[in-house]
């Protein structure tokens, strides 16, 4: 029971501290942790030492963390055929 608030206390806290103002929407950084906590436990699951409990956070932790930091665009084409997308005013960006 205490190392499953352990682990949740570790997971809300990083998902906090890796969420800057810019991040995407709190379901894309959910998604992230969560796969990153999936590979993570394969990991500790495989890597002798290291146990499928503490590959979890630290896949978890680095999941969220790259999905906040990652900037992913929706590009869209306007009717010349020519990409944009739209910056945080929703103005037009052309690469």
């Amino acid at each position: 029971m205490k190392t499953a608030k352990y682990i949740v206390g570790v997971a809300a806290m990083a998902l906090g501290l890796a969420s800057p103002a810019y991040a995407q929407s709190t379901g894309e950084l959910l998604k992230g942790g969560a796969i990153g906590g999936a590979g993570g436990a394969v990991a500790g699951a495989v890597i002798p030492g290291l146990s499928v409990g503490n590959g979890a956070l630290i896949g978890a932790a680095g999941g969220a963390a790259v999905t906040a930091l990652t900037k992913n665009k929706r590009y869209y084409r306007d009717s010349r055929g020519r990409r944009y997308s739209l910056d945080k005013r929703g103005r037009r960006t052309y690469r």
